[in-house]
C-alpha cells in the first residue's frame, strides 16, 4: 500500500506557554503510565493534533483549542489539548470536558470484552481531564498519540484508487459503528437535551445567523447580511422536519465527522481514530452522514466557479469522487439494517449545506469587525451566500419548492 501523504508531524517550539514544572508534578502525582519530566512541543495546528489542513479560520468558532505534543523519559508519546487562555469568544466552542467524556465512554465501550471488533469506536485512548486551572492556567486533557496519516484534501490525490475507496469505505464503516450506539447504554443521556436533534439545530443556529448578519464592517459601514432567502430557508426547514425515530432516533453525533478529522493507518486503508469530537452531541446520525459525504453529494447544480472550488472540489470539473456517493450509503444501510435510499438524507444535506453558511457568515462577521485572525477571512464574504445556495439548490434538484410545494414524483 501507499504510504501516502504524512500528515502530522509538523511540531515547533510552544507558543501558547505552560508551567512545565507543574505539568510534571501532576503526571507524577495522578498519571503513572506518563513517565516524568516530558518534554513539550506545541503543534502547528491545533484544531486536530494531526492536521495541517490549511483553514481560513484555526477553529470552528474563532480561537482554537492548542494542543501539544509530550514525550516523556521512555520516549512514549501523548497529546495534550487545553482551552485557550484568556476570555473565550463563545460558551459553545472549547468544550474539552465533553470532548474528554465521549472519548473516555467510548474507550470503556471498545474495552469491554463483549464490544467485538467491528463495533469498536476508532479513538485515542484518553488518559486524564484535569479541570483545575491551577495546573497551567486551563482546563486539560491528554490522550495517547497516534501515528499514522491524515488526508487533507478529500481527493486523496496522493494515493491509489483502490486504496481511496477502501479509505472512505473503513470511514463510513466507523460512522456506522458510531450510529449503532445506544448512548445510555454507554452513560451519556445527559449529554444533551433529549429533544429532536433538527429542531434544535433549526432554532440555535438561526438565532446565531440573525445576529451575525448586522454585524457592520469597520470600514465600509455595510452589514455582513443574510443568508440568501433566510427566511425562507428556515420556514421551508421547520415545516419539513424528518422523523428522527425512523432514522435510529438520538444517537452520539460527532459534530465535524470529515475526511480530515480521521488519521488512517500508516500503510493500510484503515481508520485507526476519529479526532476533534468538540461538538459532539446526541442527534440524528443522519448529521454526521450528510457532513461525510457533503463534499460529492452534488451535482454542479450551476454552481459558479468561485474561491468555494478550495472547499468543495465537486464544483471542480477535474474532480471525481473517490467512491460513489450510493455506494458509501448502501454500505451504512447496510451495517444500520436501513432501508436504502434514505428519503431524509435529501433534508440533512440541505441543512448541512445551511449550517456550513452560518459557520461561513460568522467568519464573514467576525472580519466585518476586524476579529477574525485567518488573512484569508475576507473570501468568507462571498462564501456564505454561496454556501446558502447550495442549500437551497439541493432541495430544487430534488423536485423541492421552498415555498412549500411537494417533491416531483
Amino acid at each position: 500500500m501507499s504510504e501516502g501523504k504524512k500528515i502530522g508531524g509538523e511540531y515547533g517550539d510552544v507558543r501558547a506557554s505552560i508551567d512545565v514544572d507543574k505539568l510534571n508534578g501532576f503526571f507524577a502525582r495522578h498519571v503513572p503510565a506518563i513517565k516524568v519530566p516530558i518534554d513539550v512541543k506545541q503543534f502547528k495546528v491545533c484544531c486536530s493534533y494531526s492536521s495541517q489542513i490549511q483553514k481560513t479560520e484555526p477553529a470552528k468558532f474563532g480561537q482554537s483549542n492548542p494542543t501539544y505534543l509530550l514525550t516523556d523519559i521512555s520516549n512514549k508519546k501523548f497529546v495534550l489539548r487545553k482551552k485557550p487562555a484568556g476570555k473565550l469568544l463563545s460558551k459553545t466552542a472549547h468544550q474539552i470536558e465533553r470532548e474528554y467524556a465521549m472519548l473516555a465512554a467510548l474507550h470503556k465501550h471498545n474495552t469491554n470484552p463483549s464490544t467485538s471488533t467491528e463495533r469498536r469506536i476508532p479513538i485515542p485512548e484518553p488518559f486524564v481531564l484535569c479541570e483545575d486551572s491551577s495546573v497551567i492556567g486551563t482546563p486539560f486533557y491528554v490522550m495517547d498519540y497516534l501515528d499514522g496519516r491524515i488526508f487533507t484534501e478529500v481527493s486523496m490525490p496522493d494515493i491509489s484508487p483502490d486504496e481511496k475507496r477502501e479509505c472512505w469505505l473503513s470511514a463510513i464503516r466507523a460512522l456506522a459503528a458510531l450510529s449503532s450506539l445506544d448512548p445510555a447504554a454507554l452513560g451519556l443521556s445527559s449529554l444533551s437535551s433529549p429533544t429532536p436533534y433538527f429542531p434544535r439545530q433549526i432554532k440555535s443556529l438561526s438565532r446565531v445567523s440573525v445576529a451575525q448578519s448586522e454585524a457592520v464592517d469597520v470600514d465600509s459601514g455595510k452589514k455582513t447580511g443574510e443568508i440568501p432567502r433566510f427566511d425562507d430557508m428556515v420556514r421551508w426547514y421547520s415545516t419539513h422536519l424528518p422523523d428522527e425515530k425512523k432514522t435510529g432516533g438520538l444517537r452520539i453525533v460527532h459534530g465535524d465527522y470529515k475526511l480530515d478529522n480521521m488519521i488512517f493507518h500508516p500503510t493500510e486503508p484503515r481508520v485507526i481514530g476519529i479526532l476533534d469530537w468538540e461538538l459532539t452531541t446526541l442527534g440524528s446520525p443522519l448529521a454526521d452522514l450528510a457532513n461525510f459525504t457533503m463534499p460529492w453529494s452534488f451535482h454542479t447544480l450551476n454552481v459558479p466557479v468561485t474561491d468555494a472550488n478550495s472547499f468543495l472540489p465537486a464544483v471542480r470539473f477535474d474532480s471525481k469522487p473517490p467512491i460513489a456517493l450510493e455506494e458509501l450509503e448502501r454500505e451504512y444501510c447496510k451495517l444500520l439494517k436501513h432501508p436504502y435510499p434514505i428519503k431524509e438524507m435529501v433534508f440533512a444535506r440541505s441543512w448541512s449545506f445551511f449550517r456550513l453558511a452560518i459557520i461561513s457568515q460568522g467568519i464573514a462577521a467576525r472580519y466585518a469587525q476586524r476579529q477574525a485572525s485567518s488573512e484569508k477571512a475576507h473570501i468568507h464574504v462571498s462564501l456564505f451566500p454561496f454556501f446558502g445556495e447550495l442549500a437551497r439548490k439541493t432541495l430544487e434538484s430534488e423536485g423541492y419548492n421552498i415555498q412549500g410545494a411537494t417533491p416531483k414524483l
